[in-house]
């Protein structure tokens, strides 16, 4: 069982997994920085100076001038804001990875299909071998 088990592990599809995932979870820090840094900003500029990363409320009834004063009084909030960056940053990724996946199966090679290897014997319907003259069912010649 340890042997089949190291045989999973080594197979291609497993190696390329991993990479997958750690190309992954680069790719989404580069989307989250893209969003929080490039995106957002400039659309909070437009909508009146709104930094989304600020948006909260406070669930403890005080009011706080700022998530790091938020953070620091240990107030238990809804941080809508960074839950809308959040859901930016998932749609650009998700966009991005059915882009790359769109582009892999147009690269991907058509599998080819297999000529036939058996064909059907006129009196007795059963397969029997392409290059046979004779049927080995019934002996006929009818192939």
């Amino acid at each position: 069982m340890l042997e089949e088990f190291k045989k999973f592990l080594i197979k291609g599809n497993m190696v390329d997994m991993a990479v997958g995932f750690i190309f992954g979870g680069a790719f989404a820090t580069v989307v989250k920085s893209l969003v929080a840094n490039v995106i957002m900003p400039p659309v909070g500029m437009l909508l009146g100076g709104v930094d989304f990363s600020q948006l909260f409320i406070a669930l403890d009834g005080k009011e706080y001038a700022t998530m790091e004063a938020l953070d620091k009084a240990a107030a238990p909030a809804i941080k809508y804001g960074l839950f809308i960056n959040d859901t930016i940053s998932f749609l650009i990724l998700g966009f991005v990875m059915f882009l790359g996946i769109k582009a892999y199966n147009k690269m991907k090679e058509p599998e080819e299909e297999s000529a036939p290897t058996t064909k059907t014997c006129g009196d007795c319907a059963m397969d029997i071998p392409v290059a046979a003259n004779k049927c080995g069912h019934c002996g006929s010649t009818n192939v």
